[in-house]
């Protein structure tokens, strides 16, 4: 792992596969470090041809930690959570500049973005704010910002919303029953495979109060649904038909909002990623990329065919 300066701020990010290959960015959610990205999912998406590169958000893992804002935290998440004018720390939209100057550090002009939870609204942010830099983009388990849409199920909610431990044991075993809790039906990880994903995300890096940080830069986010229907990037929408913190309607109005998206429901599928979902989640996220790139190849043989 290595790190640039982009747009003012220290990003974390990781490479996988050739640089000369198709650039695939990975936009990871809510408190989530880079690694919450499966290897074997990163591997997968290289196997099938494309350069893969994931990155902590700011305030998470090992990129810049920010301040805490002007107001009390707590007293702006409430203001938030009501709908009040509140000046976040940071926003999405610093968020998805972020992401841009990244790119823009390592010289790529255009990715396919993927981005999952709050990685996703970042992910829509590129293909509205940035379309020329966007190839394709998969929205993964993410919503439109639409107040009219379900949220998080109640018990979610105060589990999310609970005080994050200072004590890394205590968190560790926290962050497993949060995770079971949001893990839907179909792809549940052995208790093993969870204990290792928790315990390295929290030894390699352990901010609680950006989980906070970034939960405000959501709550005051306005809805995109009007944006999103001037998108024209090649969309493809995951959803999970369990996710019980961002609810299957989320994904629906995301896919229903950006024209010609394909929305593809999985079944038992909720709010975390599990080794189990990873050969299904190359398999689609590579077909929707790929095709891409095919038309993009189709359009520049055709253009070669006709010049004189």
């Amino acid at each position: 792992m290595t790190s640039v300066q982009a747009n003012a701020i220290t990003v974390e990010y990781e490479e996988t596969g050739p640089r000369d290959a198709p650039v695939i960015l990975l936009i990871m959610g809510l408190g989530m470090q880079l690694i919450a990205w499966p290897q074997s999912l990163c591997n997968g998406l290289v196997a099938r041809g494309f350069r893969v590169i994931r990155f902590d958000n700011r305030d998470v893992g090992h990129s810049t930690p920010m301040p805490a804002g002007s107001l009390a935290m707590t007293a702006m998440m409430a203001r938030a959570l009501f709908r009040l004018p509140v000046r976040p720390p940071y926003t999405l939209i610093d968020m998805a500049n972020d992401a841009i100057g990244l790119l823009d550090a390592l010289g790529i002009p255009r990715a396919h973005v993927v981005g999952a939870s709050m990685g996703g609204m970042i992910a829509q942010l590129l293909a509205i704010e940035h379309p020329e830099r966007v190839k394709s983009l998969t929205s993964f388990m993410s919503t439109t910002g639409d107040r009219r849409l379900p949220g998080p199920k109640a018990k979610v909610l105060r589990a999310l919303l609970r005080p994050r431990p200072r004590n890394k044991a205590v968190a560790v075993r926290g962050s497993m029953e949060f995770f079971r809790l949001i893990g839907g039906s179909g792809f549940p990880p052995t208790d093993a495979e969870l204990r290792d994903k928790v315990e390295r995300a929290v030894q390699r890096s352990y901010r609680p109060a950006a989980v906070l940080r970034q939960l405000i830069a959501i709550q005051a986010a306005p809805s995109r649904v009007q944006a999103l229907r001037r998108v024209r990037v090649p969309t493809l929408v995951l959803h999970g038909s369990d996710d019980p913190l961002v609810p299957m309607a989320g994904g629906e109005d995301t896919a229903a909002n950006i024209p010609g998206a394909r929305l593809r429901i999985i079944p038992g599928m909720g709010h975390f990623l599990p080794e189990a979902l990873v050969p299904l989640l190359v398999d689609e996220i590579a077909a929707h990329c790929l095709a891409v790139e095919d038309a993009a190849q189709g359009k520049v043989a055709s253009a070669a065919g006709g010049s004189p």
